[in-house]
């Protein structure tokens, strides 16, 4: 790959630089499904220039590889909510993150080399948790759960910080 335009937010304006692709720090891949990331210390938006565009648009035979994301990655993201709360014009954003970040993590921890016995209470809870909601994401049943989806969050944190080798 050649090269991306790398749009940096400052101030609520972005702008595109050009960059190497380990210049941009993934973090996640906002709504149109664009890599999200840090770049420069500043949140960052991934655009490929026009001939990868081209390049992705034209679909391959051979599969892409997947890599699986760092159980301390997904950790990060579920402490980031932890500073964060239900508020009348945030609730259905906060119990919807909470809840993405805790899927995001037991999907890490799944796919760690150490194996997911290393991390069977956390995906023992994520997994009860689960079954409490019954499969129904909307923000009603989030929001009559929300003790249970902040508790499953709150105890997975302990748990990780219990357990710093597996996070730094």
């Amino acid at each position: 790959m050649g090269g991306f335009d790398v749009q940096v937010f400052s101030a609520g304006r972005g702008r595109c630089r050009r960059g190497p692709g380990r210049a941009l720090r993934f973090l996640r891949h906002d709504a149109e499904g664009r890599g999200v990331g840090r770049y420069g210390g500043r949140l960052a938006r991934l655009v490929l220039g026009a001939r990868e565009a081209a390049a992705a648009s034209v679909p391959s035979s051979a599969p892409v590889p997947v890599t699986a994301e760092k159980v301390r990655d997904a950790f990060a993201g579920l402490q980031a909510t932890l500073r964060d709360s239900c508020t009348p014009g945030n609730c259905a954003y906060f119990l919807g993150r909470v809840y993405d970040e805790l899927h995001r993590t037991d999907r890490a921890m799944k796919a760690d080399p150490q194996g997911p016995g290393h991390f069977s209470e956390p995906i023992a809870l994520i997994k009860k948790l689960d079954a409490q909601l019954g499969g129904d994401r909307s923000f009603e049943n989030l929001k009559s759960h929300q003790d249970a989806l902040i508790g499953t969050r709150d105890t997975i944190n302990t748990w990780m910080q219990g357990h710093p080798e597996d996070y730094r």
